[in-house]
This record gives structure tokens, sequence and C-alpha cells, in this order.
């Protein structure tokens, strides 16, 4: 694809859901390239049946990168290019094409991003809130500690912030939010670009207060205000929230009274115990 002996590392971003948001230059590259390095070869392989593309697959993801982007840049250096693909969306962006691009800009390799889809900026344009200044944080820690830390340092920037979750961390994460953040609007984008999307815009108070209202399946991105749209601005040091509430909401869901308690205080960070006094004295 170019004249010069050293081959091009080219970042070709693929859809988020509608494979019609597949550019014609991204089909073009990847069926220019002599090899496509992928988070996971087989859902690529399926991407590149649906444009009839045959290409060598190279599978990069988090667990080989080290290996594999060594080996990548021998082959961008004998003179190959190669295109690297995420699952969905930018590669680099929360994703471990970030480690190649570094590796093939220290060789001294040309690096040629194509421009496509991206869930937070999807989410963000369709939100309602403010695009003039905005952070993408992506996926927070797993652990609540290391994950409460993130957001403390997030809590005074004054532009929209973006996230990446997962279904099951979810109401997790959204109690955190209300926590350490006070009330702020929010909205939660589910399966964007794909036959269920969903935009569930309103705030983390009433968000937090009937979590039953959201549907825990596919892929998430959450939409925040910054500092100055939220009506609370302080860290919440006074629960709205009923523990007792919330515990009956659970058992009403069919769990046990015990594991209802462990997990009302785990979302809230407070004691068992505290909780355990006050659902005993109803």
């Amino acid at each position: 694809m170019n004249e010069n002996k050293k081959g091009t590392l080219y970042l070709v971003p693929t859809p988020i859901g509608n494979l019609e948001d597949m550019t014609y230059r991204a089909v073009r590259v990847l069926g220019e390239v002599d090899a496509i390095a992928a988070e996971d070869t087989r859902h690529t392989g399926i991407l590149l049946k649906h444009f009839d593309i045959s290409k060598p697959l190279i599978s990069y993801h988090e667990h080989n990168k080290t290996e594999k982007g060594t080996a990548i840049i021998d082959m961008l250096l004998e003179g190959k290019d190669i295109a690297c693909v995420s699952d969905a969306g930018m590669p680099a962006i929360s994703d471990p094409g970030a480690d190649l691009v570094a590796k093939a800009i220290d060789a001294d390799l040309e690096v040629v991003p194509l421009p496509g889809p991206n869930a937070a900026l999807t989410a963000l344009i369709a939100s309602n809130l403010d695009t003039k200044q905005f952070t993408f944080v992506g996926f927070l820690p797993k652990r609540g500690k290391h994950r409460n830390e993130v957001l403390q340092l997030m809590a005074k920037q004054t532009g929209t912030l973006l996230f990446y979750e997962a279904p099951h961390r979810l109401e997790e994460v959204l109690f955190d939010m209300y926590k350490v953040f006070g009330n702020r609007p929010i909205t939660i984008a589910r399966e964007l670009t794909k036959k269920f999307q969903t935009f569930m815009r309103s705030d983390l108070a009433s968000i937090c207060k009937d979590v039953t209202q959201i549907t825990y399946k596919g892929e998430f991105v959450l939409v925040v205000g910054g500092v100055e749209t939220g009506t609370n601005t302080e860290v919440v040091t006074d629960e709205p929230i009923s523990y007792e509430e919330e515990v009956t909401k659970l058992i009403a869901g069919g769990m046990a009274k015990k594991e209802a308690i462990r997990e009302v205080a785990k979302r809230f960070g407070v004691s068992r115990r505290d909780v355990y006094n006050l659902v005993e004295r109803q």
C-alpha cells in the first residue's frame, strides 16, 4: 500500500453494532493490508466475511499484547502493512491497540488512523448534556475502593463525564456515583446502534431510587453531567434512600433477607450491622 520499505500500521474502526456504519475506506484498507491484528479473531472473522474480505488474522489482545505486539512490529519493519481493529469502535480507546501504537511510534513507523464509530461520542451527542467540554474515563476499576478513588478525582470536573460499564457492575457503579457526585443529570445509553438501543435520560437520585427501571443487558455508556450541573455538588453524606426500602425491594425480588442486607450494605458502603439494625427495627 505504500512505497516505503517499512510497513504502515492502520487503525481501523469497526461498527459498535450496526454493520452499515463501516466506512468505504475501512473496507478498502482491510482488503489491502497484509494482515489484521484483532482483539477477537472470531468476532472480526464474522465482520470480514460479511464484507467478503479474506486476510490473515493475528490474535492481539490484553493478555498477549507484549509478545504479539513485538511480532507485529517486526512484520511492519519487514515492510508489511498491518491493520489494527478493536472488537467494536475505535482501536486504542479502552483497547490494547494503544500499546501497539506506542510501539510503532517508538520504532519510527507510520501510523494512519481512520475515523469511524465510537460508543462514547455516539452516546454523548444524544445525551442532551454538555458537548463543548467532556472527559472520557472509560471503564472504572472493578473494586469499590479503587473505583471510588477514581470517582473522587472526577468529582470536580466541570465537563461531561463519559464512562463504559458492564451490566453486572452497573447498579453498584451508579450507587457509587451518587454517593461521590451527589445528584447530577445522567444519560444511560444501552446497545448503541443495535436493535434494542435505548437512552434513559434522568438523574442519579431518580435512577438510584428505582434501579428496576434499567434493563441489565448489553453494553452501556454512562454520560454524567459535570460538577456545575449537580443539584448537590458535595459528596453525599446523608443517605436519601432508605436502607429498609432497598432491603424490602430485594426480598420482594426473591433474595434471602440475609443476602439482601449484605447487598444493600455493599451498595452504600456501610456495615452490614448498621443495615441489619435498621431493618430489624421495622
